[in-house]
Formats: structure tokens, sequence, C-alpha cells
């Protein structure tokens, strides 16, 4: 049994690595794995051939549910942007508190988190409020180097910020585990370690300018747009997800995907200048056909390698290490299997993951919650690097990817203490979970 379930997974190895070797997208190497995986597992009849096509469309609906959060909330942002909202914020904070900076960078980092918490990818931030963001920091007297380290780690938090968590979402999903109760233990270490981050990298003021030049520099606002206008969407959301869980018996059960959407209308309603819903919406949906193939590659690649037993092997692997080993083992494994798989790591090492963790007696949606911390890590490793390099795309960083990096230690530290103290304290953070429900 192990010979042969240790040869699937060789065969799905040397798949990724050819697929690799021919600078396939992530998507498509991951596909090649499956695929290999699936066809060399039909030799032993786990599964048999006749029945690998329907694993695989089985498996790629599994995240349907979140594949809809990720459109409708990622609508929802760009029809805020597109309005001219970001760029409102963004000159709104600059112009009030240019003399008090580390208030404003505190503000900022607000507008780096929503976007991104909203729509579960830290990608989202980078892409809609990345630009003025970054241009923000450097008018605060950034370099723009760390303005670029800056916007990375801040759009991985708010990849891991509540209300959505791609990871968090996975894994609850495969562990049977309610998506309830992640709002405190994300929300907190989320602001304290933005907060931090801010200080530490925002805190030296490399060059100054005077206001009357920043303004003059900042992209123009459209004529019409008002605070309200910018409030209210948001308003409407958080208001939706907040009498759903005040009144769980009164109000109709609409969903995360149905409470973007509304938004959004009213997003579109209030719209200083007119968009074109049809066109915003083509361009958003192609422009996260990536990251929609990827959740539809990863639900397969699980169903796949659970049929297969290579998820069964990878369990028994968990378990078989030493806790104390895990526990540093953690730094390196998490972080590295969302470089190499990307939302793939949640699944095929987060669930067994969690299982283990759990059946030792530690809080499961803690330990989600802290896990979750790492994985946006991974997001600035190669061979994906999704984030690292949209940011450097971004800000327009020309120096190496290397000395990039580098600027992140000091946060990269920080998050990684936090989240394996999350781990291995989760039993006694338990009320955490309690208060958020």
């Amino acid at each position: 049994m192990y010979l042969h379930i240790g040869v699937i997974l060789l065969v799905m190895a040397a798949a990724y690595t050819a697929a690799n070797r021919l600078k396939l997208s992530v998507e498509l190497r991951m596909l090649s794995a499956t695929l290999a995986g699936g066809i060399t597992g039909a030799f032993f009849h786990t599964p048999p051939l006749m029945q690998l096509g329907r694993h695989m469309i089985e498996g790629s609906f599994t995240y349907l549910d979140v594949m809809l959060v990720f459109v409708t909330a990622t609508i929802f942002i760009e029809i805020m942007a597109t309005s001219g909202s970001v760029n409102f914020v963004v000159r709104g904070i600059v112009t009030t508190f240019f003399r008090v900076r580390m208030l404003a960078l505190f503000l900022l980092m607000f507008v780096i988190l929503i976007p991104g918490a909203l729509t579960g990818a830290g990608s989202v931030s980078v892409l809609t409020v990345g630009a003025p963001c970054a241009l923000a920091l450097g008018y605060l007297g950034v370099s723009r180097g760390r303005s670029a380290a800056i916007l990375f780690i801040i759009a991985g938090l708010s990849a891991a910020a509540p209300p959505v968590n791609i990871w968090a979402m996975i894994v609850s999903a495969g562990t049977a585990i309610p998506y309830v109760g992640f709002e405190l233990p994300l929300g907190i270490p989320v602001l304290l370690l933005g907060t931090f981050t801010m200080l530490t990298l925002g805190w030296r003021q490399e060059q100054r300018l005077s206001l009357e030049q920043v303004l003059a520099e900042m992209p123009p606002v459209p004529e019409g747009m008002a605070w309200w206008r910018v409030a209210l969407p948001f308003g409407v959301f958080f208001g939706l997800v907040v009498i759903g869980r005040v009144l769980p018996f009164t109000i109709p059960i609409m969903g995360l995907p149905l409470q973007f959407v509304l938004s959004a209308a009213v997003a579109l309603a209030v719209s200083p200048g007119p968009i074109n819903i049809l066109t915003l919406s083509r361009d958003t949906v192609k422009k996260l056909t990536p990251l929609l193939a990827t959740m539809a590659v990863v639900g397969a690649m699980q169903q796949v390698m659970t049929v297969t037993g290579v998820k069964g092997l990878i369990s028994f692997a968990v378990i078989s290490v030493p806790l104390i080993m895990l526990y540093a083992l953690l730094v390196f494994i998490i972080p590295a299997s969302e470089g190499v798989l990307t939302y793939g790591g949640a699944a095929i090492i987060g669930i067994p993951l969690v299982w283990f963790l759990d059946s030792r007696g530690l809080h499961a949606t803690v330990v989600i919650a802290g896990l979750s911390l790492l994985w946006p890590l991974g997001d600035g490793l190669p061979p994906t690097a999704l984030i690292g390099r949209l940011t450097m795309m971004v800000t327009e960083y020309r120096e190496s990817y290397i000395s990039f990096l580098k600027k992140t230690w000091i946060p990269w530290l920080a998050i990684t203490l936090v989240g394996i103290l999350m781990v291995i304290f989760s039993a006694k953070l338990a009320f955490l979970v309690e208060w958020s429900m």
C-alpha cells in the first residue's frame, strides 16, 4: 500500500517539476500534477480510470462558494475604486493628517487592509489601492523600498483578516469545522501586526515635501465625490453582516456573495459618475480568472489525492513528526507550501495538520487563525511570489527581488512568531472564539 501511494506521490511531484521547468502557470502545474497522480492511481485502481473524470469535475466544485465570494467581493471593490472613492480617501488622509505622520500611516494601513479583508485576496489590495497608497507613503517620506515592503506585508495580512479568509475557509471545509468565530482570533493579530509593520518600516521620514507639492502631484478626485458616498456601501455591507448575527432567527441567511452584491448595487447607485457595470464585471472576472482557476484546481487536486491515498500518506507523515519538531517545521513548511501551491497548501498540508493538532487538545479555530498568518508570507516566495511580484510592479521598485524581501525581515519575523505562538497556545486563546460568536 505504501509503495503504490509513494509512487503516485513521486509522479505528482515529477509532473509539477516538469511543468515548472516548462514555465507553465501555477494553475497548470497543479493540474498537471493532479492528472498525473490520477492516471498513475488508475493503474492501482485508486480510482478506476473510468471514475477519474468524475472525481476531477466533482473536486473542481468543492470551493464554488469561495469562488462566488471572490467574484462578488472584487466587483464591489472595483466599483468603489472606479468611482474615485479610493483616491478620495487617500487624498483626504494625506491632506488632513500630513503633519501627523503616524496617524496618517495608521489610516493608510486600513485602506490597504479593507480590499483584501473583503475579498480574501491580498493581490486585490495591491491592484486596487496599491498604487495610490504607495504614492501617499512616498509623500509622507517613506522610501520606495520601505513602501514596497509595507504594501506587501499589509496586503498579506489583509488576506488573513476577517471576514473572508480563503485559507481558513479551505481548512474549515476540509475538516468539517464551521467557518465562524474567526473575527477576534484573526482581527486582533492582524491589527497589531499591521500597526507594528507601519511603525517599524514607516517611522523614519527619509524625504520632506510641502503639502502643496503633495496635493499637486496626487491623482485628481471626481467632482461630486463625498465621504457619505464612500461610507454608505460599506455601511450596508457591515450592517447586513451584523444584523444577521444579532437576529439570526429573524433575518434570512443571505451569505457573503449576496451581501456583496447588495453592497455593490448601493456603491453603483451612489457613484458620482456613470460606471459601465457589464464592462467592469467582465474585466474583473478576466482579472480573477487565474485565482478562480487555482481554486478549481485545488479542489480537484484535493479530491484526487484523497481517492489515491496520497492525502492519507501526508496526514500520516504529519502525525508521525514529534510535536516540538512540528512546531519548528511550521515556520518553513507553511510559507513554502503557499509559495509552491498557493491556496493548495491549505488543502494538502493544512487539513491533516489541523486534524492532528485538534486531536492533541489544541483549539482548531485558533490553530487555523495562527496558520493563516503564516500562509500570506509564502506569497513573497518563489516560484509563485504572487503578492511580492505585484507589489514590485505597482510600486515601481527597480532593485533586485532579494533586496525587496530583505526589507520585510522585521515584520516577517514578528508575524512568524505570533502565528506559531497562537498555534502552541491555542487552547488558552479559545476565549477569543467565544467572544466572536
